[in-house]
């Protein structure tokens, strides 16, 4: 089987906000929708930090969350990890198990900076909007990364604002 690709799936505001207070700054249907569509069935790698903020595994997909305590969420649905390296191993072999082509890095932050040099593909959805947060997001580096879809998506009835989708390819 041929190696799996490593996404990052994120919703970054145009000055580089992705989280505030444990939660995400905005309201987005259309995107949430979009993201699971993405996600569904594949492993998703994810944070101690993401995963408490959700509150909940992810259903219909394999939840790795890394946690560098030793406390371990004691969930028949989720695997733990104690590095992103041991995350993407486990997330890998449920993959190869199932056969996937794809794992999902979904957050949160300082997750998100340490898979930029690992991932193979970005999902990131613009929102196009400045916001006050506290979680953010690496600057997308052009000439290591190129778009190569780009989807415009105007506020629906229960987003917060307008969005712009675009997938990045590793160059």
């Amino acid at each position: 089987m041929s190696e799996i690709r490593k996404t990052i799936v994120v919703a970054v505001s145009e000055n580089g906000i992705i989280g505030r207070d444990g939660d995400m700054p905005w309201r987005l249907s259309t995107d949430l929708k979009r993201f699971k569509a993405l996600t569904l069935g594949k492993s998703v790698i994810m944070g101690r930090k993401t995963y408490e903020s959700i509150g909940k595994p992810l259903p219909g997909r394999a939840n790795v969350v890394i946690s560098r305590q030793a406390a371990a969420i004691d969930h028949p649905d989720v695997r733990m990890a104690r590095s992103l390296t041991e995350a993407i191993g486990l997330a890998e072999d449920i993959a190869k198990r199932s056969g996937e082509d794809e794992i999902c890095i979904i957050g949160g932050g300082q997750i998100y900076t340490q898979a930029l040099d690992l991932a193979d593909r970005l999902c990131v959805t613009h929102v196009e909007t400045s916001v006050d947060g506290d979680t953010s997001f690496p600057t997308i580096d052009a000439t290591l990364w190129r778009a190569t879809e780009t989807i415009e998506v105007p506020a629906g009835d229960k987003d917060s604002y307008p969005t712009k989708f675009v997938v990045y390819d590793r160059r």
